[in-house]
């Protein structure tokens, strides 16, 4: 049963200037996003923009908000087919049990200078 949807977008070129600030990078990813986005060559900013949308999509689908908490406990990784998925820790994984949540999808495009993120938060049926 679907619990939640949240969407997110994000500007690229907004992250294009905060790629140059480490102190963003640490405060809003963790160190395998980070990797992740420095790996990544000339698209970092749309892979970073992408993350960003990701945790933002998944802070509205639970309704969480941002209060008491970081978003380096929100982790955006990626399957070997480069497929995104979440790994929650800290508060959110809190969250996310608290409302019996027992699988969240993902979905995050790039395009026109603008990255977008979709999450769809699930719970089995009583």
């Amino acid at each position: 049963m679907i619990t939640g949807i949240g969407l997110d977008v994000c500007k690229i070129a907004r992250m294009e200037e905060l790629l140059k600030d480490d102190r963003f990078l640490s405060r809003y990813f963790c160190p395998e996003e980070q990797e992740y986005i420095r790996a990544k060559g000339q698209s970092a900013a749309d892979t970073m923009a992408g993350i960003f949308a990701a945790k933002e999509a998944l802070v509205k689908c639970l309704g969480t908000g941002f209060a008491d908490t970081k978003l380096q406990d929100i982790v955006v990784l990626h399957d070997k087919y480069g497929a995104p998925c979440y790994e929650l820790r800290g508060a959110y994984q809190m969250h996310a049990a608290q409302r019996s949540i027992t699988s969240l999808h993902l979905s995050i495009t790039h395009d026109g200078g603008v990255a977008a993120a979709v999450c769809i938060a699930e719970r089995a049926e009583k």
